[in-house]
Order: structure tokens, then sequence, then C-alpha cells
């Protein structure tokens, strides 16, 4: 009889997100799995359960399915779980569990989110561990590397025709195809783990995610392991992220598994064992991801002037109340009030996006416009303030905003994909100040 550890479940937002946890050794370690998953099925592969097991002998080991998979509340194809969403559910399983702190596993398509996480949220990180992952999916001049969109859209085409059966196990594990107990039980998690649809509809996704711009802002211990001959994701991928990730330590191993519990699992388990138990918690995080906005009332100076010092100090009162209702509700953080304007920060973008969008609508109603610029980045915390390139990037930004518009970075853009946002292309941009050229767009809604 197969031992399946029980099933837990936790609050975040209005979705349930089921957990299990594993083992009692001294790390918390939290498993993010890629693409779909079944966290009770997964005990009925033996190479994985074995895999998992070995974890958990020197970790107290905590799996979850996100949202739309497994065990997890379904939800909607349309709402499925942006970067953003899978960060909030990873930090509801671990404030479930009672972890404060833990060493994320990313695999493949849940390196992305480990990344975030690290970079976002590094008090409550401890390490970072990636197998087989990326920080972006698809080919781009300046990424050459990735899938090209017409390999992309072969591997969708193959899970509309195919789903059902063993998708994906020519490159994800080509040690194993032919043997047809494992095609059949592939087969099997993967119906147990997600619909044809939803499984469609994340892979898109995915597809879009791009999280290069927060490689520098990871601080936390880093291990990243790639097998050489992966058919699947090539190994670039990881020695691009370890040449931007501060003391990342890149191992590559023998194989073309794409899968880690399959061929030489042992050789894995043995660099993470290693990696783990040998890490110590680093000093407490100066430097964070965050995505910033910037905001200020359009031609304030003359509506001053047109209504007179009482008039003007009760409307920008009006203002200051109705841009903090909305930092309240979408969890910003205010760091600076400047006149008539605001710096605050976000730990996710989609919530920096949509707050930007009703802060302007609901200054409208007043009978003011207000422009608005936000950027993705790393800054450091100084006291009370910030001040680093991230922060002068966004007011840049926010300076090139037409009255009433919400202009974003691709740093934006590229992490809020899957969150239905719409953007309008504002073309590449040269910032004053700012050495790197960037696209600019407008958020539309």
């Amino acid at each position: 009889m197969i031992d399946i550890p029980p099933v837990e479940y936790a609050r975040s937002g209005d979705v349930d997100i089921a957990y299990q946890v594993i083992g009692d050794g001294p790390r918390d370690l939290v498993f993010v799995q890629g693409w779909v998953s079944n966290i009770e099925y997964l005990w009925h592969e033996p190479t994985l359960a074995r895999f998992l097991r070995r974890l958990a002998s020197f970790s107290r080991l905590i799996l979850f399915d996100k949202r739309g998979t497994g065990l997890s509340d379904r939800v909607a194809i349309d709402e499925l779980p942006t970067l953003e969403q899978r960060m909030d559910d990873v930090r509801a399983v671990m404030d479930a569990a009672g972890i404060e702190r833990a060493a994320l596993l990313g695999v493949s398509e849940g390196g992305p989110m480990c990344i975030l996480f690290a970079a976002t949220y590094p008090e409550r990180t401890d390490a970072l561990v990636m197998m087989g992952a990326y920080a972006r999916r698809l080919w781009a001049p300046d990424y050459t590397c990735g899938a090209t969109a017409e390999e992309y859209e072969g591997f969708l085409q193959s899970i509309r025709e195919g789903w059902g059966g063993p998708v994906g196990i020519e490159v994800r594990a080509p040690s194993m195809l032919n043997d047809e107990q494992f095609r059949a039980r592939w087969a099997t998690y993967l119906r147990m783990s997600a619909s044809p649809g939803a499984a469609y509809a994340l892979t898109r996704m995915n597809g879009e995610i791009d999280v290069r711009h927060a490689l520098p802002a990871v601080g936390v211990p880093t291990l990243i392991v790639h097998r050489l001959g992966d058919q699947s994701l090539p190994v670039e991928g990881s020695r691009y992220m370890a040449d931007r990730i501060r003391g990342a330590k890149l191992v590559e191993l023998p194989g073309e598994d794409h899968l880690p519990w399959v061929g030489d699992q042992d050789g894995v388990l043995d660099e993470v064992e290693g990696f783990l138990t040998g890490v110590r918690r680093g000093a407490d995080p100066d430097r964070v991801l965050a995505t910033v906005l910037f905001t200020d009332v359009v031609r304030s100076t003359e509506r001053a002037a047109e209504l007179g010092d009482k008039r003007w100090s009760e409307l920008l009162a009006s203002h200051h109340m109705a841009v903090r209702n909305e930092l309240s509700h979408w969890r910003g953080t205010e760091i600076d009030t400047t006149g008539d304007g605001f710096l605050a920060t976000f730990d996710g973008p989609a919530r920096a996006v949509r707050c930007a969008c009703a802060a302007r609508d609901a200054v409208h109603e007043l009978g003011l416009d207000i422009r608005a610029g936000l950027h993705t980045g790393e800054y450091e915390i100084f006291g009370p303030s910030i001040a680093v390139l991230t922060v002068h990037t966004g007011a840049r930004i926010a300076a090139l905003a037409r009255p009433g518009e919400v202009l974003v970075s691709s740093a934006v853009k590229d992490l809020v994909a899957g969150s239905g946002i719409e953007f309008e292309d504002r073309g590449e941009r040269q910032l004053k100040g700012v050495p790197d050229r960037w696209h600019v767009y407008s958020a539309l809604g």
C-alpha cells in the first residue's frame, strides 16, 4: 500500500491551496513544481516518491499544488495564477505550516516564481535551489537560448491534440520513453493535475514570463543544477542565471532527462543536500525586489492659481486621501509624498498597475488628472527612504506619461503575464540619467 502524507489546506485570498508536510529535518524546504501537479497522485510514481523522500530525509519538506491544478481549488481558465498570485499562495502555505523562513526549490517552470519570491521576500527565504529552470522561456534578440515561437506553438498544439496521453515525455524523460508503465503513470499524472484547457493556458502563460530583471536582486545563497543534455530546456539558460545572481553556484551534470527525479536522481540530490545542509543564514537583507510607483498631479501649479490657496489645499487633501485609500487596498507602501506626488512600493507588479489605474480614476472624479510611472527592480533600504537606480527609472517613466496615463517599463509588463492587464506599446526610450534603454508601455483600463 502506498503511504500518502495527509493533505491540508491553506487559505490564500478566496482560494484554498492543497499542501503536504513530510519529514522533520532542521531546515524547512518548499518544493515548487513546474507546469502542473497533483500532490496526492505523485506518490504513485516510484521515481518521484523516492526523490521526495530523500529530500525529506534532511529537511521538513512542504509540497503544494498551485491554484487551478491538482487538489487546490480549480479556477476559471482566464483566472489561472500569475507569478504574483503564486507568491501569495506560497506565503499562505508557509503561514499555515507555521514557517517563517524556508529554502525554496523550484523545478522548471517553478524556477521563475522562486526567483521572484527570493528577490521580493528575502526575509522569508533562507536559500534558493533551481533544477532545470529558466528566467525566460522564449527566444529574444538578447536571449538566444530560448525556444522559438514556432517551437513553442508546436508544443502548445501537442497539448491541444494529445492531452490524456504522455504529453512531453520525449523531452522531459527521454530515458523512459519506451517504458510503457512509466508512460502510463505520466499520462495519468497529467490528467489528474489539470484539465486540457488549464494545461494549455498555463503553458501559454509561462511562455510570456520574463524575470531576468529580478536576477540581480536575488541575494540569498543560490544553487542552480542543470543537466548538460536537457532536451526540454538548454543548459545555457541556467548559465545565464548563474552569471547574474550574486554568488550563485552552478552545477552541470551529465544526462538528458529534464525531470530531476528521472535518470541519475542521486547525482542531483547529493548536490542539493550538500548545499542546503551546509548553508548558513546570511545577514539581514538590505536589498529587495519591488515595483515602484510614481504619481503627480498634472498642471498643479496652474490649478492652484486658478482655485486659490484654500480651495487648492482642500482639493489636494482629497487627492491624498483618494491615493492612500487605493494604496491601502492594493497593499502598497507609501514611501514619500512630495507636494502633489506619491512614491510607493509594491511586492507585486500587477497590484501596482491596478493601484495606479484605480488611483487615476478616483482622482479624476475629483476633477484632477494624474500621471503615473511604474518600474520593477531592486532597491536598497536606507532607513525610512530608498534611493537607487530603480527609483530614478520609475520617476523618468512617470515624467513621460500623458495626463491620465499609467506608463510602465518592460520589466513590469514582463512580470504580469496572465494577469489580464493589457498594454499599448509606447516604444523604446532612453531615459535621462538611466544607462539602459527601456521599452515603455501604457496600461489600458
